[in-house]
């Protein structure tokens, strides 16, 4: 069997970005590799509208609600916008991704019992799941239903497989499958795994920039890597080819996720996380190497959580739930669409309170066009 051809890993590359400049500047383009007319190959999209769902929380991280339109300004690189604000509920549409290798094994028992909580605390009214779970492979254990039964189902069928895992790549899997859900739902990936990645192919970076473009909010409840090495069979360790002299470094080192965090006023805030969603878009490989997990959550306006136990784990889902149900929907086609690199969104409510914090996606990612 012959490897991908050049024009093939040109469209790869090329894709995303692609994809990134139609998705946020509602442009119509095609693609077309040498030797190709348009016919052979083309993408299409016609979206305008950047979606942006924010969350208001008082000094007790209590969810504020009875917020209407007026209350809310959006700012896309310092220019105010014309937004649209929803304060009703939209249907979720809801891809559950899990880690299913070998060194979860004694923890997937519990991951398997959360069935039953997706209807009330996640799916909802007219919503839907998908379960997906990994580790080498991508195994769509049940497709797109609102039938609880056949959720709750699917993840008793979820057993332990190889010794890879595949995060990185299952979110872009999980990302894709989103992507034909109708354009009035909520786009939510949840992830439930370890927090590193064991064999993905794709980048970290072209990840995040497809869930932007598809409006998706990632949110992890993170298996406890401590308990997963405990009980779990051990991993073969990843044999790293590149010689030691190749492999480029940054000129500076950057702060990591969590001093960041620290120094802002709540995670996920756009200002915090500006500088390291530009480092991670340039593909500085020292920035969230071992915890993708986290980039997603905070490239994408969603929640880490994490447990040990199983009442840990079903409250994390249970605050995922009331946050979905209670988020601001915001809505707005840019009026500086031109403007090509990274376009930070900041959030502000008025009348201000000094003791409320305000979470959305930091912004999104746009090729320059002329």
């Amino acid at each position: 069997m012959t490897g991908p051809s050049k024009d093939y890993m040109r469209r790869k590359v090329w894709i995303p970005l692609i994809l990134t400049c139609l998705g946020a500047a509602g442009l119509v383009l095609y693609a077309q590799a040498p030797n190709e007319t348009p016919e052979d190959f083309k993408i299409i999209q016609n979206v305008t509208n950047i979606v942006v769902p924010v969350g208001v929380y008082d000094h007790d991280d209590n969810i504020v609600n009875g917020l209407q339109g007026r209350n809310f300004h959006l700012f896309d690189n310092g220019k105010e916008q014309d937004i649209a604000v929803d304060v009703n509920f939209h249907p979720i549409s809801l891809v559950i991704a899990i880690q299913s290798n070998a060194a979860v094994e004694k923890i997937l028992p519990q991951v398997r019992r959360i069935g039953s909580m997706l209807e009330s605390f996640v799916v909802g009214d007219q919503g839907e799941a998908a379960v997906l779970a990994f580790d080498h492979r991508f195994m769509v254990k049940q497709d797109f239903t609102n039938d609880v039964n056949k959720i709750s189902e699917s993840l008793k069928k979820i057993t332990p497989g190889s010794t890879s895992s595949r995060l990185v790549d299952a979110c872009e899997y999980g990302v894709r499958m989103l992507h034909n859900r109708p354009p009035d739902r909520r786009r939510v990936l949840l992830l439930i795994s370890e927090t590193r990645d064991y064999g993905s192919e794709g980048k970290l970076r072209e990840v995040v920039i497809a869930a932007q473009v598809q409006n998706v909010s990632v949110y992890t409840v993170n298996m406890s890597r401590m308990i997963a090495e405990m009980t779990g069979k051990a991993q073969q360790p990843k044999v790293d080819q590149m010689p030691p002299a190749n492999r480029p470094m940054p000129s500076s080192v950057p702060g990591t996720p969590t001093s960041v965090m620290q120094m802002g006023n709540s995670p996920g805030n756009s200002a915090d996380f500006y500088p390291l969603m530009i480092e991670m878009l340039r593909d500085v490989k020292a920035v969230f190497k071992d915890n993708p997990a986290e980039a997603l959550t905070k490239a994408t306006g969603g929640q880490e959580f994490s447990f040990v136990k199983q009442k840990g784990l079903e409250e994390s889902i249970a605050k995922i739930g009331s946050e979905l149900h209670s988020q601001y929907l915001i809505t707005y086609s840019p009026s500086n669409k031109l403007e090509g690199g990274f376009h930070e969104i900041k959030v502000t409510v008025e009348p201000s309170h000094n003791d409320w914090k305000v979470r959305s996606r930091p912004g999104y990612w746009l090729a320059a066009t002329n």
